[in-house]
């Protein structure tokens, strides 16, 4: 089975369904294809207080299915389906579905995102949402005046750390090594913290919540001396980097060391083919950022099509 569309978004978190409402409103009927988390990142968020619009917190959930149900409105095809293969080197791009699918598409946003690095313990798992995060910019807020751990030594841990001393009573950082491997700046900065203490050479054992089902502390292993600490903390957040889900556009598209794509702005390299979200952005990582950038790649994509047309 084979299709042609003015227009394929892959992906389904803010930057995707901005887009498509975008191109819907443009008449250029888009097929979102939402992939294997639909919703993306705010799916596995609770409370949401910073995006614009919404006097009172609203669940991550509630959000992306009122955004899923405001494209699906104005004219996007939404399906529950996986894109097992993507060809950028001809025109229409092909795609491939796991449902044995074939669809052409004049234009192409990719809004795959990122996925956040977990430990991999069942303590954070079960406790995600419950004082465990990967993002203190969305969830600093709820920790006012409250003890809290970073768990890395990179610059987005320092960047973490630095940001929640704004609003909590102490942060510990939490390090498998014994020095950071932030950069200078970043390092100098957090160890001039007042507010900022580094537990060294140690590994989170267990994430602790003394039967209440919120984070009440965190069990760390020195990984030199194996001794058993307790601390306690009512948040934790993992700060180990991101996963951008970049692997079906190896070889095709160019990408950083970390895999997250090269662009200009949301334009890549092949005409007709746009980024948008964390699947580049690097920086920023908020819904309403990526929200912006999935207006602009379907701004982008109705202009392209609209110049082909005209020649």
């Amino acid at each position: 089975m084979s299709e042609l569309r003015e227009i394929v978004i892959i992906g389904s978190g803010p930057a995707g369904l901005t887009a498509a409402i975008y191109a819907a409103r443009a008449e250029l009927k888009p097929l979102v294809f939402e992939g294997p988390q639909p919703g993306g990142q705010l799916t596995i968020t609770t409370e949401v207080e910073n995006y614009p619009g919404f006097a009172n917190p609203i669940e991550g959930p509630e959000l992306m299915d009122a955004m899923r149900e405001q494209a699906i409105r104005v004219g996007t095809e939404v399906r529950i389906d996986w894109i097992t293969k993507v060809d950028l080197s001809q025109r229409p791009f092909v795609i491939e579905t796991s449902s044995n699918q074939t669809v052409h598409a004049k234009t192409l946003v990719i809004a795959t995102g990122a996925s956040a690095k977990w430990i991999g313990i069942e303590s954070e798992q079960r406790l995600q949402n419950k004082g465990v995060s990967a993002c203190a910019t969305c969830d600093g807020f709820f920790f006012r005046g409250k003890d809290v751990a970073v768990i890395g030594g990179g610059d987005t841990a320092m960047e973490e750390a630095m940001y929640l001393t704004r609003m909590c009573t102490s942060v510990t950082v939490v390090h498998r090594r014994d020095t950071l491997r932030a950069s200078k700046i970043m390092a100098d900065r957090a160890l001039k913290n007042p507010k900022i203490t580094f537990a060294w050479d140690s590994g989170v054992d267990e994430i602790l919540d003394g039967g209440t089902g919120k984070v009440t502390g965190i069990r760390l292993k020195n990984l030199k001396s194996g001794a058993i600490s307790d601390h306690y903390v009512q948040g934790v957040f993992v700060a180990i980097g991101h996963q951008p889900n970049t692997a079906l556009f190896t070889n095709q598209l160019p990408m950083d060391n970390a895999g997250y794509l090269i662009t200009d702005g949301v334009k890549t390299p092949i005409a007709g083919c746009f980024a948008a979200g964390d699947v580049y952005d690097t920086m920023y990582r908020q819904a309403v950022t990526a929200a912006g950038m999935g207006c602009m790649a379907a701004i982008e994509a109705i202009r392209f099509i609209e110049a082909e047309e005209s020649h």
